[in-house]
């Protein structure tokens, strides 16, 4: 016969909840950033959302990023793009995987693809929410990082789950446009004497999209801008209205220095001028970071140099990171986070983000390393 229990309702209440927050382990909240650490989530699990950007609605941050797992095998999707929600930057939810790979062998995004840099935007006239990344194919026909896509989805709700809509190459025979006489915009048609000729190699096909990053600018055109022509060139363009195709309005990036083999490239606006920062081209090393401004998104830029101040390892390896994307500061149109990535191959789940308050000196952009630093404690600038 079962022996019934003596002890009151109340007590067995709290008995449970102590049991309970002894099996649970307590996780501190957060009230400062530690670029380079380990950062756990609510639960205290690491984040896994690598080469990623944030979505800011309704009062919430939502960051995306690439799901990895340990191993050599965590440098392809195994599991698709994790999401975390937070209201202060600091503390984040896991949110689950927004948009799964497929088991599908025929479907794009088949697991084993390489799915890279999701970004995502809220689009107010559709009310979706729309992601676009970088998308390899688990294909043996193009193996590596031949086939070059850009791939977009969309979800009803900031978390997902997204639904996978298609990847291709961008504007096929759509030449590119560039500033002409006046501002006015001209069509480049034809050969465009660049050496090699990537451009006219792909007009038929589609332009390649490699890293990419989304941007909404202040005027409220939405652009995806992703490195091209086998990373030799930036490509900027127009997105649609609904945010899940492109105008045939585009153009390739110019600036007056360093021109060429740019990627992982971060926007954001300030003072009337648009400002780049991107990497150079070296794989998972890291290399110096480049800073770019132009009063428009069609250019030319200007190039501003490298925004990295420290030591000389800090400033020829960006402290060791590759730019991902630029976030504006809470209640603020002046100040600016800068997001990065410290890639790991050969564990890519161990993979740590690097976010640094962007300062200003005589009137450029610039990074200084924090070993700890708070959004009330900004670090004050040298200059303008």
């Amino acid at each position: 016969m079962k022996k019934l229990s003596t002890q009151s309702p109340r007590r067995a209440a709290v008995m449970a909840a102590a049991l309970a927050a002894c099996a649970t382990p307590t996780v501190a909240a957060l009230r400062a950033f530690h670029p380079g650490e380990a950062w756990n989530d609510t639960a205290g699990n690491v984040i896994n959302a690598h080469g990623g950007g944030i979505l800011h609605y309704n009062g919430w941050y939502y960051w995306f990023g690439e799901d990895k797992i340990a191993g050599p095998l965590g440098n392809t999707a195994q599991v698709g793009v994790h999401v975390y929600a937070s209201r202060d930057l600091y503390n984040w939810t896991d949110r689950g995987v927004a948009l799964k790979v497929s088991n599908d062998p025929r479907s794009p995004i088949h697991k084993g693809c390489i799915l890279e840099r999701p970004k995502a935007l809220y689009n107010a006239r559709t009310r979706r929410f729309v992601m676009w990344f970088h998308l390899e194919l688990n294909n043996k026909q193009k193996p590596g990082y031949s086939a070059a896509l850009a791939g977009v989805a969309v979800a009803e709700e900031p978390t997902g789950p997204y639904r996978f809509l298609r990847a291709t190459r961008l504007e096929a025979g759509v030449w590119p446009l560039a500033p002409g006489s006046g501002g006015r915009l001209k069509r480049l048609r034809g050969a465009m004497n660049s050496d090699p000729k990537f451009l006219e190699r792909d007009f038929r096909g589609g332009q390649m999209s490699r890293d990419m990053t989304l941007f909404d600018a202040p005027d409220g055109q939405a652009w995806l801008i992703s490195s091209s022509e086998e990373n030799r060139y930036l490509h900027f363009y127009e997105l649609n209205k609904d945010y899940t195709g492109l105008t045939r309005r585009w153009t390739r990036f110019h600036a007056d220095k360093f021109e060429h083999d740019n990627e992982a490239p971060a926007l954001f606006f300030r003072g009337g001028n648009y400002y780049l920062i991107t990497s150079g081209t070296t794989g998972w090393a890291p290399n110096p970071a480049r800073c770019f401004r132009s009063p428009s998104m069609w250019g030319p830029w200007k190039y501003l140099g490298n925004p990295c101040r420290g030591v000389t390892r800090q400033v020829d390896t960006t402290f060791d990171s590759q730019s991902t994307f630029v976030l504006a500061a809470p209640g603020s149109h002046n100040k600016f986070i800068f997001m990065a990535d410290r890639w790991r191959p050969e564990n890519p789940i161990d993979g740590r983000y690097v976010w640094l308050p962007i300062q200003w000196e005589k009137g450029k952009p610039i990074l200084r390393w924090q070993k700890s630093w708070t959004l009330r404690g900004w670090p004050k600038p040298n200059g303008r």
